[in-house]
């Protein structure tokens, strides 16, 4: 019987990021381009008598019973009848707080975990619904799509056919952007202004990098740069190094820049430098995220 399994957690950009009108509930509607990439963290699930203990290796994620990867496995524990309980040894290796979906993954791959040790109990319609309430993000990693549209709250997705892998540089500046804030800033931004309204696009505009990287970029850029001069300069440099493109992050702070070929990607590197940014080399996904890797007891 299996009584482990491990998974990987892969961080997103956003190629595209419209936020739309703010809702009554205080949400607001967004239109977006999901892509999946390489960095990720490791999440390793171990079946147990009872109860839910989380272990985390790296930076500090907050209040534990606030962690997605708590609250998904208390998800699926509560929708099997807690028959078992697990022991959670999360490997952090995404930032936190710099709009690449960290916190999100994880989530998404307890959701998936926590179910394979029940063997499936949960059927996946279910499991998407305990994604979308999990959060924005969580529907999309939990699909582990390499590519795809999403609308509403993020929770309503379009997979496409992903572009060939491409090497990718992430600079992330040594400030965090909480989304709430993020937020907060296009509202007020927008107190006098229009309200932002859809595009429409055709299956031509996801064709290639060079396609994609002539749709429109973030709507959290303006603001954030605004508030953090480091993230505009680590968006300019990153810029001036002839990427394919370039994007805020969700809501920020990390940059990401997709290139031709890793000497470019490399040489991008050797420009800019880590100076109030660090900077992680990656790649873009064209093939689904691996799945669960079982693991047998003794």
């Amino acid at each position: 019987m299996t009584d482990v399994v491990t998974v990987q957690a892969h961080a997103k950009i956003n190629l595209l990021l419209r936020v739309l009108a703010r809702e009554e509930e205080g949400f607001h509607s967004i239109e977006t381009l999901f892509a999946l990439i390489d960095l990720h963290d490791v999440l390793r699930v171990e079946r147990t008598a009872g109860g839910i203990d989380l272990d985390v290796a790296g930076p500090d994620t907050g209040p534990t019973e606030r962690n997605l990867a708590y609250r998904a496995a208390d998800m699926v524990l509560e929708a099997t009848g807690r028959t078992f309980g697990v022991r959670v040894r999360l490997e952090k290796r995404i930032p936190i707080l710099a709009g690449l979906g960290g916190g999100s993954s994880d989530g998404a791959a307890a959701l998936h975990a926590v179910n394979a040790l029940a063997d499936n109990a949960v059927p996946r319609p279910e499991l998407l619904q305990f994604a979308a309430r999990l959060g924005s993000d969580v529907p999309f990693l939990f699909s582990g799509a390499p590519l795809a549209l999403g609308w509403g709250h993020g929770e309503r997705l379009f997979r496409l056919p992903a572009p060939a892998a491409a090497p990718a540089l992430l600079a992330i500046p040594r400030v965090r952007v909480a989304t709430p804030h993020a937020y907060a800033l296009i509202d007020a931004a927008r107190v006098h202004g229009q309200r932002r309204g859809p595009v429409v696009l055709d299956a031509t505009a996801f064709a290639g990098w060079g396609d994609i990287g002539r749709l429109g970029g973030n709507d959290f850029e303006s603001v954030v740069f605004r508030e953090h001069p480091v993230v505009r300069e680590s968006f300019e440099r990153m810029a001036a190094t002839r990427p394919l493109l370039v994007r805020l992050c969700g809501s920020g702070s990390a940059v990401a820049a997709v290139y031709k070929d890793e000497r470019d990607r490399d040489e991008a590197a050797r420009e800019l430098g880590e100076r109030d940014w660090d900077l992680v080399s990656t790649m873009t996904r064209a093939a689904p995220a691996p799945g669960i890797a079982m693991v047998d007891t003794p």
